[in-house]
């Protein structure tokens, strides 16, 4: 096994890990949760950049500020989903963001969909559409925050493919970071949740795993054709809906259930394939 793929895997279970320690905070104002990631994470990546001598407005800085505030905002809408809806369903939907990443390719660099990989879409999106319709805690309000979110999640993906040549992993998470913690500090001034130690301590989790996990997916793209690794992110869903059930009891069954497992279907089918093509037209050169 590549190290790009170990570095995706590894990301994969510490993110699902953080989202659980988010989960058991949804008592906390949405903004107050991403503002104690983000400046938790701002802290270690602050002393990295320091001591590695990296600057910390880095390179790339149009699309690291693209990258940033798409993040912020993606972020925004996932840990807001999280509080609300079971953990299993929110992660299944944003990993629609490789879908909308393509959809977005098309618009920024003209690339063009194979009739066949519309099909995976419409199975993804109707897959999305199970899981709303046979699970009443799904609401409309809540599935369309969690597509929002994974509109920009790809944007955050494309910028970072952007800043890949000219910024280094931990410089790219960092700008995420840079900005959110401000923004969101400033609105959760007025609505704070008075916090216990034990709260501090898994607030201070969710920042230290979100930002090891976030600097090994970056790496791993880094290291990897995407194509090659992206398909091992869907394994969180899994691994999200059997520790949700776990740890908080959550349970999804039936036909909401096939949604999701049609849904990671569908999106790892779509990138086995443009892995595919983008390997036939590389031999055709």
């Amino acid at each position: 096994m590549s190290r790009g793929l170990i570095l995706m895997l590894q990301s994969v279970v510490l993110y699902t890990s953080a989202n659980l320690l988010v989960k058991a905070l949804a008592f906390l104002p949405t903004q107050q949760l991403v503002f104690l990631r983000s400046a938790i994470s701002l802290v270690f990546c602050g002393i990295w950049l320091w001591r590695s001598g990296t600057p910390l407005l880095g390179n790339n800085r149009k699309w690291l500020v693209v990258r940033g505030l798409s993040g912020m905002v993606a972020l925004t809408l996932f840990f807001h989903t999280i509080r609300h809806i079971p953990l299993a369903s929110a992660t299944v939907i944003q990993y629609l963001s490789p879908i909308f990443t393509i959809l977005l390719a098309t618009l920024f660099d003209g690339q063009r969909i194979k009739p066949h990989r519309w099909l995976y879409f419409a199975a993804a999106f109707g897959g999305i559409l199970m899981v709303k319709g046979f699970d009443a805690r799904v609401s409309w309000l809540y599935l369309f925050m969690g597509l929002g979110s994974a509109a920009l999640a790809a944007l955050a993906y494309l910028a970072t493919i952007k800043c890949r040549e000219t910024d280094s992993a931990v410089g790219i998470v960092t700008y995420f970071h840079l900005l959110a913690t401000p923004i969101m500090g400033s609105w959760s001034t007025a609505t704070w949740h008075p916090m216990e130690l034990s709260d501090w301590g898994m607030a201070i989790g969710i920042g230290a795993l979100s930002l090891v996990a976030q600097v090994s997916m970056t790496k791993a793209l880094h290291l990897e054709d995407a194509a090659r690794v992206m398909p091992f992110k869907y394994f969180g869903a899994i691994l999200a809906l059997l520790l949700a059930w776990g740890v908080f009891g959550e349970v999804v069954t039936g036909w909401s259930l096939v949604g999701i497992l049609i849904v990671l279907a569908a999106v790892t089918a779509n990138t086995l394939s443009g892995n595919r093509e983008k390997r036939q037209s590389l031999n055709a050169q």
